[in-house]
């Protein structure tokens, strides 16, 4: 299949893939934000409960779960990407399978297939970006798609809201335009070189490398570097090798941050938040949208920070402000302050935390996790970071609305706040500094036991 690509080279390729690798992430994030909208409809259509509501919504999380735990195994048997391919063919049936449900039971099934392929693409496309990028940039394009995906979640606010009086199966039925992109750029892109390498197939590893880099020299030396590494395909149990559990430590821990920091207990439950300090409905999903721009300019700035910057040093930078946000935001609601100025303070908490929490975790999540495996059990590794995300994810929109029962607004928020100053903790002590270094050193790095040491 290699010669599909001969005719796209040099920078163009680059660009290339960060544009098909951009559609994976569009639909993960139309996909899992686009219900927060259609349940509006969904509800009195198929008569549903709270707890019909809650299935229809975590359905997507459950099949995500599913779905980035069976791509491992098959992206190294496979090919990362074949495994993309099929992630967008799986998108394409679970879209035309949703718009057309007749019942809830075929919804909530339709959901778990959409949430199987959103699985897939956020264990396997950043996989498969960080294998072809070169080191310079390889940062910003693993972030690509995390800022696609943050975009997919805006674009399906406003869908939602421009949508509002139209029917919910046409806002699903949307995210089909995507999946046939995906499906059909993937077909002109090269396979992983650094899969290639793995298999055996070091000529085919050779001509991709020179059409990325332009520079035979160049590739001949990243191709001597990686079959350096000489790398078998591990099983699940080299996770466990105590010169490998530095890098389980630092990716399974920034992902599990990312999400119980509070980020999606904002992003889920935001309009009911400003319903509940004074907005109006119609108000309550336009802040939606503010908060969903707010995210796309920071994630925007944080593809730029992890190069320029560094992936540590943007984290312990933006994860304070984060903290601080959300500790406005809890003495706001402990005050009961709900009108006039004290009404803008806390809508701006909630943007500023946005912001801070997005442009930091958020953006390193999926980068962390893949550069710094080993290559014989990165997917399987990158598994376990999408795994820990949607279990984390599934608990956090399973539980919010019970923690503000239990604890109210203020005592949720501080209890986030405190969550965001450990996790600060936790980056300053245990995630190195991987900018500006190959994949190879840095796997040299952890069989050295100098990864900690990486600042």
């Amino acid at each position: 299949m290699a010669h599909h690509s001969q005719t796209v080279s040099g920078s163009g390729i680059v660009n290339l893939i960060a544009g098909v690798a951009a559609t994976g992430g569009l639909l993960f994030g139309y996909d899992t934000g686009i219900i927060s909208a259609a349940l509006l409809q969904i509800t009195p259509d198929f008569a549903l409960g709270t707890l019909g509501q809650q299935v229809v919504t975590s359905a997507i999380v459950a099949g995500a779960l599913a779905g980035c735990l069976m791509a491992a195994p098959l992206s190294d048997r496979l090919g990362r990407r074949y495994m993309i391919m099929f992630a967008a063919l799986v998108f394409i049936v679970g879209t035309l399978v949703a718009s057309f449900a007749p019942g809830v039971e075929v919804l909530v099934a339709a959901r778990f297939i959409l949430g199987l392929a959103v699985g897939m693409c956020s264990q396997i496309v950043p996989v498969y970006i960080a294998e072809i990028a070169p080191r310079e940039k390889r940062g910003q394009m693993v972030v690509l798609f995390q800022l696609a995906v943050v975009t997919g979640i805006l674009v399906s606010f406003i869908v939602g809201y421009l949508f509002r009086a139209q029917s919910w199966r046409l806002m699903f039925g949307l995210g089909i335009i995507p999946a046939v992109i995906l499906f059909g750029g993937m077909s002109l892109l090269p396979r992983s070189p650094r899969w290639l390498a793995m298999k055996g197939k070091l000529e085919s590893a050779f001509d991709v490398l020179q059409r990325l880099r332009r520079d035979p020299v160049a590739a001949r030396a990243e191709l001597d570097a990686i079959v350096a590494m000489h790398d078998e395909q591990a099983p699940w149990s080299a996770l466990l090798q105590p010169w490998v559990r530095p890098a389980v430590v630092a990716s399974v821990g920034v992902a599990l941050f990312c999400q119980i920091t509070g980020i999606n207990a904002v992003l889920y439950y935001a309009p009911t938040i400003f319903a509940g300090v004074g907005f109006g409905e119609g108000s309550a999903l336009l802040t939606s949208i503010a908060i969903g721009v707010a995210m796309v300019i920071s994630t925007a700035f944080g593809s730029w920070a992890v190069d320029a910057w560094g992936r540590r040093r943007l984290l312990l930078r933006l994860v304070p402000g984060a903290a601080v946000s959300l500790m406005v935001l809890a003495a706001m609601f402990a005050q009961g302050a709900t009108h006039g100025i004290n009404t803008w303070i806390t809508a701006a908490a909630v943007v500023c935390y946005a912001i801070f929490n997005v442009g930091s975790l958020s953006v390193a999540i999926w980068l962390v996790g893949a550069e710094v495996y080993p290559l014989s059990c990165r997917s399987k590794g990158m598994s376990l970071v999408a795994a820990t995300h949607w279990t984390a994810d599934l608990l956090i929109s399973l539980t919010t609305l019970s923690l503000v029962q239990a604890l109210g607004a203020a005592g949720t928020f501080w209890m986030y706040a405190g969550l965001n100053v450990l996790a600060f903790v936790f980056v300053w002590r245990y995630v190195p500094e991987t900018r500006g270094r190959s994949l190879e050193e840095i796997e040299t790095a952890l069989k050295a036991g100098t990864f900690d040491r990486l600042r």
